[in-house]
């Protein structure tokens, strides 16, 4: 969200800019602005069809990533190539001042619904753990569509004044395409960042301290399900064992179903539990050993194949969960400067922010829509595999 479109010189030095001189044109910003396009596109493009086009990634989380991929993409689209042509000029806008205030309204809602989509993920993620049992994992439910279009219409809401001609002022320097109100440059910044960021990291830090509880408690019931289950075969093993001799008796009767259960959803879906799959247990009679091991109590294989599915989407679940907060730090790492400078520049007047300064965290603004496909690949292994295969039939032709 730009409120201000000046030049950015790759070599650290600023030139001034008159209306007089031929454009002083910016050939390192026309270049990387170029690329900075392809690959917003390119990556954001790939995330939506990889959601569209893989049944493993049909989850409620990943739709929203969709709606984030969504306001990146059309900021590649509608903004940013005005922008690089702004750039490559020299800061200097020579188009007309109805298409910048068209810009301006884009980049205003175009940001802030990226802000707002993740702090919609952060509301979705966490009702998702407060109460899982009422999460609809599968399909966008009415709460769902609600949040998802609420984040667009706060957007649309936070960029209307600029819509309804806020930026037409008397005397209005027509060499720039920039925000002119500073009072609407502190309320949409209020808006869009410096209200919703905290909301959001409350929120992040309260869902995974429910997650943390939530893991300690599953592991601890696995740890008993699993000592219990090696208490019932040794009790059924010494009970069977004949006090004079050798020859075993029957076989010890097969584990209970829910501590079966526990084991399976063990081995399939849950992380971080070897240690507590092999307790300190004594061990079986040698009579007994052989044949206690082929006791199918804790094969896995016997579970219902709708358990097991069930087991893989909660473990994909988790994972998503750890991408997630990696999205929201590199966003707060690349827009945190821009909204810190631009609101101390409008609220001081009399304070002196270079030129470069307010470009170089423009772009770097900018830089952050491109940066969450890379994310998903890096973090994700089902976008990985899709990025992977999509990037390989693509070379092949």
């Amino acid at each position: 969200m730009s409120d201000n479109f000046t030049d950015f010189d790759f070599n650290s030095t600023t030139q001034p800019v008159a209306a007089a001189v031929a454009p002083d044109y910016n050939f390192p910003a026309l270049i990387f602005g170029i690329l900075l396009i392809i690959v917003i596109i390119g990556g954001n493009v790939l995330v939506c069809l990889s959601v569209y086009m893989e049944k493993a990634l049909k989850t409620t989380t990943n739709y929203f990533i969709v709606s984030l991929a969504v306001s990146d993409l059309l900021l590649a689209v509608l903004v940013l190539p005005l922008f690089v042509y702004a750039e490559f000029q020299g800061g200097v806008w020579s188009l007309n001042m109805m298409l910048c205030d068209g810009l301006m309204s884009m980049d205003v809602m175009l940001c802030t619904a990226s802000i707002f989509n993740l702090c919609a993920i952060s509301v979705d993620r966490f009702i998702a753990v407060s109460i899982p049992l009422n999460y609809n994992r599968k399909h966008v439910d009415q709460r769902q569509i609600i949040l998802l279009s609420g984040t667009w219409l706060i957007a649309l809401a936070v960029a209307s004044p600029v819509m309804l001609g806020i930026n037409n002022i008397p005397h209005r320097d027509t060499t720039e395409c920039k925000l002119e109100d500073d009072n609407y440059v502190v309320y949409s910044s209020v808006c869009s960042f410096f209200i919703p960021c905290p909301i959001m990291l409350l929120l992040y830090f309260g869902m995974f301290q429910g997650l943390k509880r939530w893991e300690e408690a599953r592991k601890a019931k696995l740890r008993n399900s699993i000592q219990t289950c090696r208490k019932l075969q040794h009790a059924a093993a010494a009970a069977a064992m004949p006090t004079s001799g050798t020859i075993p008796g029957p076989l010890p009767m097969p584990l209970p179903r829910i501590i079966e259960r526990d084991l399976a959803q063990a081995r399939l879906g849950l992380e971080d539990t070897d240690d507590y799959l092999q307790p300190d247990c004594p061990p079986f009679p040698s009579a007994y050993r052989e044949r206690i091991s082929s006791v199918p109590s804790i094969s896995y294989q016997q579970q219902p194949p709708q358990k097991r599915k069930r087991a893989k989407i909660n473990g994909r679940e988790r994972k998503a969960m750890r991408v997630l907060p990696v999205v929201v730090g590199c966003f707060l790492f690349c827009w945190t400067p821009f909204f810190v400078v631009h609101t101390t520049r409008a609220l001081c007047a009399t304070c002196y922010i270079p030129q470069a300064l307010i470009s170089t965290v423009t772009w770097l603004g900018y830089v952050n829509s491109a940066l969450n496909p890379i994310i998903y690949t890096v973090f994700n292994t089902e976008f990985r595999k899709f990025f992977k295969k999509s990037l390989h039939s693509f070379s092949c032709c």
